[in-house]
C-alpha cells in the first residue's frame, strides 16, 4: 500500500505534455475557424476535456505545446488556474513532428504523460502512469483494439500461380496506439533539436536500440477526433458515456 501511495505522489509533481500543435487539416471543416483542440464535444472544447481529466487523475502540472497556428489555446487556458492546474506552453516555429517538441521542455521530469490534443477516452491516466513507473520502461503506450478492413477481394495463390483461396474484403483486428504515452525522461536526449521527429521515429529508434517499450492494453472507450466522422461521433456519444459531467 505504501507502494502506491509514493506512486500517487509522485504523480502530483510529474507533468503532464499535451501535444496540440497540429495543423488540424484532416477535421476539416470544423478546424477551419478555430484550433482543433478547441473544437467543441458537447459544451466543452476536446481540449479542455482533457485537462479537466488530468486533473482529475492528479496531473496538476500541465505543458501544452503550440505552433504558431494554436496560439489561440494559450489565451483561452492561460494559467490553469480556473481548472486547478499549473499550465505552461511551449511554441514551435516550424512542424516538429509530434516528439519534437520535447526539446522544447527543459525541466522534464523522471517520468512523465504524453498525449495527443484530440483524444476522447475513459482511460484511468493515473492507473496508466503508475504502470509505467513500476515496470521502469522507457516508454509505455497505451494501445486498444480496431478491426481493420481491407476494401479488396484478397487472393491466395500457389507457387504454380494457382489460386487456392479467396476472401472477399476481409476484416482483422489489430492493436493500435492510442496517442497516450508513459516515458521516461531519457528518450527527451533521443529527440533531435530543431528537427521533424515523429512517434514512429521515436519507437523504431527505441526497439533498434534494445530499450525496454510496453504496451498498456485498454478495451474501454477511445476515440480520436481527427476526422469529421469520428467527431461526429463522439458528440454523439458524449454524453451516454458520461463525459456530461466534466462540465459541472
Amino acid at each position: 500500500m505504501m507502494q502506491r501511495d509514493s506512486i500517487r505522489i509522485s504523480i502530483m509533481s510529474n507533468r503532464a505534455v499535451i501535444l496540440a500543435g497540429g495543423q488540424g487539416t484532416r477535421l476539416r471543416p470544423y478546424s477551419i475557424v478555430i484550433p482543433k483542440p478547441l473544437v467543441p464535444i458537447g459544451d466543452l472544447p476536446i481540449l479542455e476535456i482533457i485537462i479537466r481529466q488530468l486533473v482529475a487523475s492528479g496531473f496538476e502540472r500541465i505543458t501544452v505545446a503550440m505552433s504558431q497556428k494554436t496560439q489561440l489555446v494559450q489565451t483561452f487556458f492561460g494559467d490553469g488556474s480556473k481548472w486547478g492546474a499549473d499550465i505552461d506552453y511551449t511554441l514551435e516555429t516550424e512542424p516538429l513532428g509530434t516528439m519534437g517538441p520535447l526539446t522544447l521542455i527543459e525541466d522534464a521530469p523522471e517520468n512523465f504523460l504524453i498525449l495527443n490534443g484530440d483524444i476522447l477516452t475513459k482511460l484511468d491516466m493515473a492507473q496508466f502512469f503508475e504502470s509505467h513507473v513500476r515496470t521502469g520502461n522507457m516508454l509505455t503506450i497505451a494501445a486498444t483494439t480496431r478491426n481493420s478492413k481491407v476494401d479488396y477481394g484478397v487472393l491466395t495463390g500457389d507457387s504454380n500461380g494457382n489460386l487456392i483461396a479467396f476472401e472477399e474484403k476481409p476484416t482483422s483486428e489489430i492493436e493500435v496506439s492510442m496517442g497516450i504515452y508513459a516515458a521516461n525522461k531519457s528518450i527527451v536526449a533521443m529527440v533531435p533539436k530543431g528537427e521533424f521527429y515523429g512517434f514512429d521515429q521515436l519507437v523504431l529508434d527505441l526497439l533498434s536500440k534494445g530499450e525496454k517499450v510496453g504496451l498498456h492494453r485498454y478495451s474501454g472507450y477511445w476515440r480520436d477526433i481527427g476526422r469529421p466522422e469520428d467527431y461526429q461521433a463522439a458528440n454523439d456519444e458524449f454524453e451516454s458515456m458520461g463525459f456530461g459531467s466534466l462540465g459541472d
